[in-house]
């Protein structure tokens, strides 16, 4: 059994050359799937309940995919509807492909399967023992921190998806979902040793990344056979090298030979990458282990508000003893307010200097000029805006040794300078939870859409 699984992007909604779509197309894959989220921007998504990617973006993407699986007829698969996967985002992406449906006069059997996990049931695998942090930096898993959470979703493994897959829908939406799992249930579908389905997975959720050069948005080929997978992109002024998909393996891990998922504890070591043609990698060697099931989980609760500037700055005095003027400026407002909350938080960036990598740079040595952004953060939104307010005309017009003008220390690149962000948000859930059913939290329901 040879199964080809075609990757078109990194997200749903990044976009992917046509013609690379095409070609991959004529190479006759078996599924179309494609991750639709990501936590890596944070916790917003999940708070605000918005997707990563305009409805627009991921209309192009949907149609072009709809219409490819369709006319080649085979299963198109999306992982982590809307970004964040949970029921809003899920419903979000159901909304568009219901759309496209009704305008291509198409009808269209889809299998939806929700990661929506109650607090109530959060709550009892803690008072359980079921519950474990991702590091030791999360939160304590509190009864006060679950009430503020607005709410909670799971990834998903590959037996949801299975269980998907064998009622043959046209489409399976996926709620949140451990990036590799949709590729791996294929796979595991049809026959496939699950690890090399489960690493197969991890080199196509991101598109096109593990070729050179790397990109989410381009178009990826992965073939599943009895000893190994072969990986390839669709482009031809792209490659995969034996070092672009060695190092896509270690991408986004705690250790450099060990896979961590819902139920998936995966072994490379023993891995080997072989390049078989120019461009073209085949790879062998991974192997499961046994592992307890857990699934993580994601919540999110409103932590804040913010409010932020931008500004440059390029008179060397200032830029000299710029720490000390914000200090001065911090303790100026904090004074001004007969002391600010503890709350709030003032916070300075140097582009230019060290906003990157802040106490960690090697080399905090700044040019001629200073990239600034000041964020105020409090509990509400006016209070950040009215202190942000403060922190800009103080900085503004401080009197620094040396100062040649009497005002104009910022120069501010938009009008209003002031940018109100509002909710920010935290994770309040980010943990393991253990399980003795993979299928018991992620529903399924089946949709007849379009005409």
């Amino acid at each position: 059994m040879v199964t080809t699984i075609l990757s078109p992007c990194g997200i749903l909604g990044y976009g992917f050359p046509e013609a690379s779509l095409q070609k991959a197309m004529a190479q006759k894959p078996d599924a179309i799937i494609v991750d639709a989220g990501s936590t890596d921007a944070g916790p917003h998504k999940l708070g605000a309940g918005v997707a990563i990617v305009s409805r627009q973006a991921a209309g192009i993407d949907l149609k072009r995919l709809m219409t490819a699986a369709r006319e080649a007829g085979i299963p198109l698969i999306i992982g982590s509807a809307g970004g964040s996967g949970a029921r809003k985002h899920t419903l979000w992406t159901m909304d568009i492909i219901e759309d496209i449906a009704h305008e291509m006069n198409w009808q269209a059997r889809v299998a939806v399967i929700y990661a929506d996990i109650p607090i109530d049931a959060v709550r009892r695998a803690r008072d359980e023992g079921r519950i474990e942090k991702m590091s030791p930096n999360v939160p304590d898993l509190t009864d006060e921190a679950l009430a503020q959470t607005h709410g909670i979703v799971a990834q998903m493994g590959v037996e949801p998806i299975l269980r998907a897959l064998k009622e043959k829908p046209d489409i399976i939406v996926c709620g949140r979902a451990y990036d590799p799992a949709p590729f791996a249930a294929f796979g595991i579908l049809r026959g496939h040793d699950p690890a090399l389905c489960q690493h197969l997975g991890k080199i196509l959720e991101c598109g096109a990344l593990c070729a050179e050069p790397g990109t989410t948005k381009d178009v990826m080929l992965g073939r599943l056979d009895d000893t190994g997978f072969e990986v390839w992109p669709a482009d031809d002024s792209r490659r995969c090298t034996l070092t672009s998909v060695a190092a896509h393996t270690f991408y986004e891990k705690d250790h450099p030979t060990m896979l961590h998922g819902p139920g998936v504890r995966l072994d490379l070591s023993q891995c080997r990458f072989t390049q078989v043609s120019e461009g073209r990698i085949r790879v062998t060697g991974s192997r499961m282990l046994d592992t307890p099931y857990t699934i993580k989980l994601e919540g999110a609760r409103l932590a804040a508000y913010r409010t932020f500037v931008l500004a440059g700055i390029r008179d060397p005095l200032l830029i000299a003893c710029m720490d000390e003027v914000e200090r001065e400026v911090v303790r100026s407002v904090d004074a001004y307010y007969g002391g600010l909350p503890a709350e709030v938080q003032i916070n300075f960036y140097h582009y230019g200097k060290d906003a990157v990598m802040g106490s960690l740079e090697p080399t905090p040595v700044a040019g001629h000029e200073i990239g600034l952004m000041f964020e105020v953060i409090a509990s509400t939104q006016e209070m950040a805006n009215a202190v942000c307010a403060s922190v800009r005309s103080t900085y503004l017009h401080y009197g620094y040794p040396g100062r040649k003008s009497t005002a104009g220390n910022l120069a501010f690149p938009f009008a209003p300078s002031d940018v109100p962000f509002g909710p920010v948000y935290a994770f309040s859930v980010y943990h393991l939870m253990h399980v003795d059913d993979p299928l018991a939290f992620f529903p399924m329901e089946i949709k007849e859409v379009g005409v």
